[in-house]
């Protein structure tokens, strides 16, 4: 029991480092309370979907996963978000980044942050249903509270790290220019590393 805990939390871990620059720039960027509510919504949002449809997929009972190259299609959201910073940022009020990942089609900024993470989930759905397929039931429900409690710790690490005035400062000064790239970078590097550029350029051409 105590291995399958400690073997989930370095699981998370490994899979759950990607989130981290993200999220420290989303709790950078809060200036109304109930925004931390929704970044650590949409965090475990995602996370739940991703580890349902692995367990699904590890215990036969379905294959939700779609090819990787279309869970990369999800990397158009980033890239779409760091375009429309870019072009908008400066009509906006200073940070007031979230506001504009909270409005048009994604009016609540939770589920822009869920999308978020499940762009950048094709290397968890790599490596949970494999990890799942070798644990017994009991192992599974240890591993689920393992990977919520550590959901939670991850956002606890990066607001705490956001926070920190040499973090915050730096954000704070060149956000018109750090915000944009990292979610254009993002998409680019999603879609990319899911193979989307390619299936894409073989469909067209």
């Amino acid at each position: 029991m105590i291995i399958t805990a400690f073997t989930a939390a370095a699981i998370y871990v490994a899979t759950g480092i990607d989130y981290l620059v993200i999220l420290i720039l989303l709790f950078s960027q809060i200036k109304k309370s109930n925004q931390i509510k929704h970044i650590w919504i949409g965090q475990y949002i995602g996370t739940v979907i991703i580890i349902l449809a692995s367990l699904l997929v590890s215990l036969g009972v379905a294959n939700l996963v779609p090819q990787q190259w279309m869970i990369g299609l999800l990397g158009l959201l980033p890239l779409y978000l760091g375009i429309k910073i870019w072009i908008q940022g400066e009509d906006e009020d200073e940070g007031n980044i979230l506001s504009l990942f909270s409005s048009g089609r994604f009016n609540q900024l939770f589920i822009t942050i869920t999308f978020i993470v499940l762009a950048s989930s094709a290397d968890d759905f790599a490596i949970y249903i494999p990890y799942f397929t070798t644990l017994n039931m009991m192992e599974i429900i240890i591993a689920v509270i393992v990977f919520m409690i550590m959901v939670g710790v991850l956002c606890l690490i990066s607001y705490r790290l956001a926070s920190l005035n040499f973090v915050s400062d730096k954000i704070e000064k060149y956000e018109r220019w750090i915000v944009p790239i990292v979610f254009i970078g993002l998409g680019i590097y999603i879609l990319f590393e899911n193979g989307t550029f390619n299936a894409l350029f073989s469909f067209l051409f």
